[in-house]
């Protein structure tokens, strides 16, 4: 059996699947990966997995329409695609000291009634970003542009915008565009709720059926300690997906988003995504979760 499955080309991904993804991992299904940024595989899973036109990373000479069995997307879309979907208890990016950053030209800029851009409004980041906002900007923020992540920082600096929400490496790369981190929504949600910072998910079509989700399941954490006692292994594969990313980045990056609850949520993963689905629908951002929604089988 071979499952279709989208993940991003970012090195926590790629360092997660890739002894999976090239037949390492005993007994478990053969995956056909297409690679795409969260914000499309967000789409997809609204769709019921299905992609439309060429998917990112494929050949244009391929045809859409593919439905994928395996999706990695943000915490964030949850609520949108539980009905389908299965949240997996493993593989996806959860943890301290990680979260998102809010960004600026100049230092202590206040953004009442500014322009904001962010990568998407169907993300992790960006519910985070408006729960900080509630607490932290009277009177909220003006307009919210959504713009491709890599041309957030460029706008930010030349003063398209003025501020950005940004994600993953930018934490570590910031600095080379002259600005500044007016906040780390993740150390204010930490500081705010005492929980994890849940960013991305690893989900499974329901009818794939509760045995195969649990080999799933098993065959991510498989990889996830593969890739843990042999980092070397997965290197190349690491380096050929990130986007011309320095070594040492991808190796931080790693090192951020790959952690004991990539391995296995566990009961404080768990109430980290309620407490911010929660919270989230409290404020009218998400639709509210049912009882048993995030039940993996």
């Amino acid at each position: 059996m071979t499952l279709k499955i989208a993940y991003s080309p970012c090195p926590n991904d790629t360092f997660v699947f890739d002894a999976w993804a090239h037949g390492r991992v005993p007994g478990a299904p053969e995956l056909d990966v297409t690679f795409a940024d969260i914000d499309v595989t967000n789409a997809w899973a609204e769709r019921g997995g299905t992609s439309l036109g060429a998917p990112p990373g494929r050949s244009l000479g391929e045809k859409g329409g593919e439905e994928f069995d395996v999706l990695k997307v943000s915490y964030a879309v949850l609520p949108w695609v539980l009905d389908e979907y299965a949240l997996l208890p493993c593989g996806g990016a959860l943890g301290r000291g990680c979260g998102p950053l809010v960004l600026t030209r100049e230092p202590g800029v206040e953004l009442t009634g500014r322009t904001v851009a962010v990568p998407s409004e169907r993300s992790t980041a960006y519910l985070l970003f408006r729960l900080w906002a509630a607490d932290v900007v009277p009177g909220g923020v003006g307009e919210v542009v959504v713009m491709p992540f890599h041309e957030i920082m460029p706008a930010v600096r030349d003063g398209k915008v003025d501020a950005g929400l940004v994600i993953h490496e930018a934490r570590f790369t910031y600095q080379r565009y002259g600005l500044h981190s007016l906040a780390d929504l993740g150390e204010h949600w930490e500081r705010t709720t005492g929980l994890a910072i849940p960013l991305g998910a690893i989900i499974a079509k329901r009818a794939l059926g509760p045995e195969m989700l649990r080999r799933l399941a098993e065959a991510v954490r498989t990889s996830v300690r593969m890739a843990w006692d042999d980092p070397d292994a997965s290197r190349p594969y690491v380096l050929e997906h990130a986007q011309e990313m320095d070594p040492a980045v991808a190796d931080q990056h790693i090192g951020l988003y790959v952690n004991e609850f990539t391995h296995n949520l566990g009961d404080d993963g768990y109430a980290a995504v309620r407490g911010l689905l929660t919270r989230a629908a409290a404020e009218g951002l998400v639709p509210p979760l049912g009882r048993n929604a995030l039940s993996f089988v």
